[in-house]
């Protein structure tokens, strides 16, 4: 297949799926071309049969904010042309599916068809998208779509919950690649941060107030007062760390280590006992998935999908919003028993391996497919 992705460049959770998904169709001769604003951040080896396309904006006086919706249409319109794609797929409902959508009509007037596939990612409909300045526009893109999916059961319950969707929306998991995520035990990396014997809890994220970093800190806090030899990495960063790293200095911030973003975590996350994410809202929960692949046992939030990959009482467990104590007293019951944390362990990177791209690709060859199809008949 001719497959056209638009995203977002970024770090993101939605630009790096788009990105990974890409580079694995290609893998599997698919032809691939990638419409963005810049080159995605996943996208930096050669694949003889991906096509980066970039969106210009045009710098004029008149224009405030510069019209991305408008060139980006433009530009999918252009590679539709000449390189006649089979399908579009558009990761994130803002601004892409509207976008996709006069791309549509654009090309309608010209007696060409191009089937688009709209995939929900988690605050484009919880957040940006339910927005009443973007509500109405996003309700009538994802309608318009040819196909919808969704990348969790609750993403998919949120959806219908917040707009009017007449659309049937498939749900197809986030991934990872095992490749990627597995428990490579690399003793000197830990003994950069702690001693041999000493018991890391992790968090990784992109430090926003949903993320709850300081919950992280206090639940981590309880536990060390009861055993001194437990540390805390936290990777990444955003506007709550700095908060984050102040109080931290009032206290105990030795046994506490701020890595910043880190590629390769996956090295990182396997020299850790217990991976700790108290989101407000996660519409999957992929930071948990990669840490659960390289055996990580998860203590999180029951909010949004996390529920749907961390099972409480086999990879984990899951607690209300804000239950710090709870959260702690789970940590305690994963770390005090040697035989008890490798149960969990062996049961997260088993329940991980459903997740492994090369499950979750032939799921969307068989929706692209599907859908090509349908709006062929239509």
């Amino acid at each position: 297949m001719n497959i056209g992705i638009v995203c977002y460049p970024t770090y993101g959770g939605s630009g790096v799926l788009a990105t990974e998904l890409g580079i694995a169709l290609s893998k599997k001769d698919h032809e691939i071309h990638f419409i963005s604003s810049s080159l995605p951040a996943r996208l930096d080896s050669y694949y003889s049969n991906i096509h980066f396309h970039e969106v210009r904006n045009m710098v004029y006086p008149l224009f405030e904010y510069t019209p991305y919706e408008t060139a980006l249409a433009s530009k999918i319109v252009d590679v539709m042309t000449y390189e006649k794609l089979d399908v579009l797929h558009v990761h994130y409902a803002v601004p892409h599916a509207s976008s996709a959508y006069m791309t549509k009509q654009i090309l309608k007037s010209k007696g060409i068809h191009l089937p688009v596939i709209t995939t929900l990612h988690g605050t484009d409909i919880t957040l940006v998208g339910n927005d009443p300045s973007y509500a109405p526009v996003v309700e009538f893109s994802i309608n318009m779509s040819d196909g919808v999916t969704a990348v969790s059961k609750s993403l998919k319950k949120d959806t219908l919950y917040r707009f009017n969707v007449k659309k049937e929306i498939q749900v197809i998991d986030n991934f990872i690649d095992k490749t990627k995520f597995q428990r490579t035990f690399d003793i000197d990396l830990k003994k950069r941060y702690g001693e041999p014997d000493d018991i890391f809890i992790v968090h990784v994220s992109n430090f926003r107030p949903v993320k709850r970093v300081m919950d992280v800190i206090k639940a981590w806090e309880i536990v060390n007062a009861i055993n001194p030899k437990v540390k805390l990495i936290m990777i990444g960063d955003g506007p709550e760390r700095q908060k984050t790293e102040d109080y931290c200095r009032e206290g105990n911030c030795g046994s506490i280590h701020f890595l910043g973003k880190r590629d390769g975590i996956g090295k990182f996350l396997s020299i850790c006992d217990v991976f700790l994410l108290p989101s407000e809202k996660e519409s999957f929960g992929l930071a948990a998935l990669e840490a659960m692949a390289c055996g990580v046992p998860v203590v999180s939030s029951n909010r949004g999908g996390l529920p749907e990959v961390n099972i409480n009482g086999e990879t984990g467990y899951t607690y209300d919003l804000g239950d710090i104590k709870g959260m702690a007293e789970g940590i305690q019951a994963i770390i005090k028993d040697k035989e008890i944390w490798s149960e969990f362990s062996d049961r997260c990177i088993k329940h991980s391996m459903q997740y492994d791209i090369n499950n979750i690709v032939p799921q969307y060859e068989r929706y692209y497919k599907k859908i090509i199809n349908q709006s062929n008949v239509d």
